[in-house]
C-alpha cells in the first residue's frame, strides 16, 4: 500500500487527531456505547471513522452498534466535505453533506470546546432477516453533544434565573455553582447549541448489512441484489415482500438490470473509449506469465503490447480480443452471437448505467457493475476502494505502477 500513500491514492484525506481531541474522541465512544481507544494519536474520515482505531479494535465497523445502528463523531469543522473512506450505506456521505449544510456555523462553535455525536436512526432496533433492509425509508439524524453540553446550557440558565431572584446574588453558594459550571463547561449564555433532529429520505441504496445488499427501488419493480450467497438463499425464503431477488454474480441479473431500463451498453462505441482500453489491457494481466518487460511498459508499449498478445495461448488471446472479434464478424453477418464469442465477465464490465438515470442512481449502479465484474482499474478505484486496495495488495508491482499512473492522471 506504499505505493498508493506515495501516490496519495490511499486515504489521503484524513484528519489526525491528537492531545485534547482524543480525549473528546473517547467521551464521543463512551457515549455511545464503545469503548474507548487507547491510541495517543490517529486519523478520521469526514463521519469520524479511524482506520487506526478499526484495527486496534480489530472490527472494522466499530461505530456501529449491530448493522442497523451506525453512529459517527463530529469533532472538528475540518471534517466537512471529507471523504467517508469506509461507509457503511452509501448515503452516508450525502449524509454528512447535508449536517454540515444545516449546521455548519454551529459545528463551528461547538467543537471548539466539545465534540457531537451522531446516531442515524432508522427506526430499526435491531436486522433479524436479509429483507429487514426494505425497511429504510427515512433516517432520522440525531445529535448529541459531549458531556451533554445542551442540558449543561441550561443548568447555567436556571443557576443565572436563580441568581437573579430575590437576594440570591449575595448566596456564597450560588456563586460556587455558577463558578463551577463556568470552569468545567464555559461560559455558555451565548452559544447556539441546538440541533434537532435531521430527516434524510433514502430511495436505492447499498449496504454492508447482511455481508452487502444492493436494494433497487426507483425503477419499474424492486430489485435486491445480494453479495453473499447464503444471505440471497435465505431470502429468497421470504414471501413478505413483492420484490425480486438476485445474487450478484445471477447471469439472469444482467438481463433484468437492461430490462429495467437501468443498464446498457453499445459495444461499436464503447471500443472506441479510453475505459475499454483500461479493461482490455488489464484483462491481459490476467494471463501474462514470466515476463521479460514489466507489465507497465508491456501495457504501456504498442509493440511490447502486441508482441505479449500474440505470446499467449490461444483461448486467452481469444478472451482478450473477444469483443474486436466479434464486431469484425458482425460487419459480415449478422448471426453471431455475443454469448458466442465475446468472454461473459469482460460484456459485462462494458455495461454503464443507462444514460436516463439521475446522477445519484448512477454512482450507485456504477458501483453495482463494479462488484459484478472489476475489470475496470480506474472505476474499481473510484466505486469500491476497499476491495481495490485488497486486489492491489497481490499485483505484480509493475502492474501497480500502472495502475497508479491511470489513476493519478484521472483524480
Amino acid at each position: 500500500m506504499q505505493k498508493l500513500k506515495e501516490a496519495n491514492l490511499y486515504r489521503s484525506e484524513l484528519i489526525p487527531i491528537s492531545g485534547k481531541l482524543v480525549e473528546r474522541y473517547n467521551k464521543c465512544l463512551v457515549k455511545l456505547g464503545f469503548a474507548k481507544t487507547k491510541l495517543k494519536t490517529f486519523h478520521i474520515d469526514g463521519i469520524g471513522w479511524s482506520p487506526e482505531v478499526a484495527e486496534e479494535k480489530e472490527n472494522l465497523h466499530y461505530l456501529n452498534n449491530g448493522e442497523a445502528n451506525p453512529h459517527g463523531i463530529i469533532i472538528s469543522p475540518l471534517q466537512k466535505g471529507k471523504p467517508v473512506y469506509l461507509p457503511y450505506h452509501t448515503f452516508d456521505r450525502e449524509m454528512m453533506q447535508q449536517i454540515f449544510k444545516t449546521y455548519g456555523d454551529k459545528i463551528n462553535d461547538i467543537t471548539r470546546d466539545s465534540a457531537i455525536c451522531i446516531d442515524f436512526d432508522q427506526k430499526i432496533d435491531a436486522f433479524y432477516e436479509p429483507l429487514d433492509v426494505l425497511k429504510y425509508n427515512t433516517v432520522h439524524i440525531n445529535f448529541h453533544l459531549m458531556n451533554n453540553l445542551y442540558h449543561q446550557q441550561n443548568e447555567q440558565f436556571q443557576l443565572i434565573e436563580k441568581f437573579k431572584e430575590g437576594h440570591n446574588f449575595i448566596d456564597e453558594e450560588i456563586h460556587l455553582e455558577l463558578l463551577n459550571s463556568a470552569k468545567t463547561y464555559g461560559d455558555l449564555r451565548t452559544r447556539d447549541l441546538e440541533l434537532p433532529a435531521i430527516d434524510f429520505s433514502v430511495s436505492s441504496f447499498y449496504t454492508r448489512a447482511f455481508g452487502g445488499v444492493y436494494v433497487l427501488r426507483d425503477f419499474i419493480t424492486p430489485i435486491v441484489v445480494f453479495e453473499d450467497e447464503n444471505w440471497h438463499k435465505e431470502a429468497i425464503k421470504d414471501t413478505n415482500y413483492e420484490v425480486l431477488i438476485y445474487h450478484i454474480h445471477q447471469t439472469e441479473l444482467m438481463d433484468k438490470l437492461r430490462d429495467h431500463v437501468i443498464i446498457e451498453y453499445d459495444l461499436e462505441v464503447a471500443v472506441k473509449t479510453e475505459r475499454y482500453e483500461r479493461i482490455k489491457k488489464y484483462e491481459m494481466t490476467q494471463y501474462l506469465e514470466k515476463t521479460e518487460h514489466p507489465v507497465k511498459d508491456i501495457l504501456e508499449n504498442p509493440i511490447l503490447y502486441k508482441s505479449y498478445l500474440n505470446k499467449l495461448d490461444i483461448e486467452s488471446r481469444k478472451k482478450v480480443m473477444s469483443v474486436e472479434r466479434y464486431l469484425e464478424k458482425l460487419e459480415t453477418s449478422n448471426q453471431y452471437k455475443i454469448a458466442d464469442i465475446v468472454d461473459s465477465k469482460l460484456f459485462e464490465a462494458l455495461h454503464k448505467p443507462h444514460s436516463s438515470l439521475e446522477g445519484k442512481h448512477q454512482d450507485l449502479i456504477w458501483k453495482l457493475l463494479v462488484n459484478i465484474s472489476p475489470k475496470d482499474i480506474l472505476y474499481w478505484y473510484w466505486y469500491d476502494k476497499e476491495d481495490f486496495y485488497a486486489s492491489f495488495k497481490s499485483w505484480d508491482d509493475s502492474l501497480k505502477e500502472w495502475a497508479i499512473a491511470i489513476i493519478s492522471n484521472k483524480v
